[in-house]
């Protein structure tokens, strides 16, 4: 593993001076149909073969593999203590910005390591990076046969079924908001019943894909505004029409700098005025917005680990190429920095007394009612911003551990956690005559909806 080292300003000005060099030219800039994007990734990973892998977690309706290109230091294999970071693009087939600028960004990885910028190379060899330029291929190349001149707002917007894939995961919203009145789960809620056939096929790729990775911090891009927005998407009062209501989740406040990191390091996003729009900071919450069910990124704060935003970049959903240097240019720091807050807050081993991993331990900090669970080799991650924190680990049939950490600006504090087993009880139960239910008379009787 790379030599840990925090994450400071100089990192910055590494970066800024090593690409003082890098030319931009609008040769290096295009569109790319399906067989030129599958070209461009897999021409990345043959030019860096050692740090990046190519998988493909799924199909599309017309049979198209939505393929993610890997970077690590040790591809295709999760190191214990370093965290998971995906980015989505293209989920509307019609907004295509974030396609082309995830391509660019993957050569611009492989490009930059190869040279020793050190930031690059620190973030590759301490974060498993995966990128997925296109999320919804086939409604891109029904966009793409009208182009940029003539696009039209929702042509190929929808996947080959014209279903609108940020309006098609699972609703556990509502589940969330009752949860919340009657103090019931808080993260990892259970999907409904057959869901797996509620869904279009890039949906599903998508959600097995979060069921295989632990990812801890997402971003998805999309067009047609320029601001980052931030969950909750969904209003907690549906029976309000015609306005909109903040719906904050309890990690607002990080999710606040989380967008505010991407909008402040982009080239105009934070100035506000964007599109004829405002939005204070070049931030908002999507509730705030306007209120969306079934979204993306309120399913990632629901179901995993992950801490998803959604980033709209550009006021045109599908710019003309020569549009694409500048676009370049006024995102590159912005995805990098981004990137880079998937090192903040706590991180650490839940163990047993005998030093072996515990997996899907929980971990839960006080005043913040949301949790998040280890993962298969006991290594967990949770964001936070600088503080200190009361945590919480916890696993069935062990007890409980509670420490108390200080969380700094900088890099992850590690924070382990050793669980002894919980005392077994002897349950006596006396003679008795005649039938009886040996049930607890004093047992709770927990009621949720199906």
């Amino acid at each position: 593993m790379w030599e840990e080292q925090p994450w400071t300003l100089p990192w910055l000005c590494a970066l800024l001076l090593g690409l003082m060099g890098f030319l931009v030219s609008g040769s290096d800039f295009q569109h790319h149909k399906y067989e030129d994007m599958v070209r461009a990734l897999f021409a990345v990973q043959s030019e860096c073969p050692y740090i990046t892998r190519i998988y493909s977690i799924g199909h599309s309706v017309e049979g198209r593999h939505l393929y993610v290109l890997e970077f690590s230091d040790n591809p295709g294999n999760h190191e214990a203590l370093e965290p998971e970071f995906k980015y989505v693009g293209n989920m509307h087939g019609n907004e295509v910005l974030g396609r082309e600028l995830l391509i660019k960004f993957s050569q611009f990885l492989c490009e930059e390591y190869r040279n020793r910028n050190q930031r690059i190379v620190r973030l590759i060899h301490d974060t498993r990076i995966h990128i997925l330029p296109s999320m919804n291929p086939d409604g891109y190349e029904v966009a793409a046969r009208q182009g940029p001149e003539f696009n039209g707002y929702l042509v190929g917007r929808g996947n080959a079924r014209e279903i609108d894939l940020n309006r098609d995961f699972p609703d556990l919203n509502a589940l969330m908001y009752y949860y919340e009145k009657t103090k019931g789960r808080n993260h990892h809620l259970p999907l409904p019943d057959n869901w797996e056939h509620q869904v279009q096929p890039e949906t599903l790729a998508v959600i097995k894909w979060m069921q295989n990775y632990n990812f801890i911090l997402s971003a998805n891009l999309h067009g047609g505004a320029v601001v980052a927005n931030y969950p909750f998407d969904k209003s907690r009062d549906g029976r309000i029409r015609g306005r909109t209501t903040y719906s904050a989740t309890p990690d607002d406040k990080i999710f606040r700098k989380l967008a505010r990191t991407y909008s402040y390091a982009h080239g105009w996003m934070h100035k506000g005025w964007n599109c004829g729009d405002y939005f204070d900071e070049g931030i908002t919450n999507g509730a705030s917005w306007y209120s969306l069910s079934k979204g993306m990124q309120d399913f990632n704060y629901l179901y995993t680990n992950c801490f998803e935003i959604t980033l709209e970049l550009s006021c045109d959903k599908f710019p003309p190429a020569s549009a694409l240097p500048r676009e370049w240019l006024g995102n590159r720091e912005a995805l990098v920095s981004y990137l880079e807050q998937v090192h903040h807050g706590i991180k650490g081993m839940v163990y047993d007394e005998n030093n072996n991993p515990i997996s899907k331990a929980e971990i839960s900090v006080a005043g913040i009612n949301h949790d998040v669970t280890a993962g298969v080799d006991g290594d967990y991650f949770r964001l936070l911003l600088p503080g200190t924190y009361t945590v919480t680990a916890s696993a069935p049939g062990y007890l409980p551990f509670t420490s108390t950490v200080t969380v700094g600006p900088a890099e992850a504090i590690q924070l382990h956690f050793y669980l002894k087993p919980a005392p077994k009880q002897n349950l006596k139960v006396k003679p008795h005559h005649g039938r009886r239910n040996l049930s607890s008379p004093k047992a709770p009787l927990k009621l949720g909806p199906r």
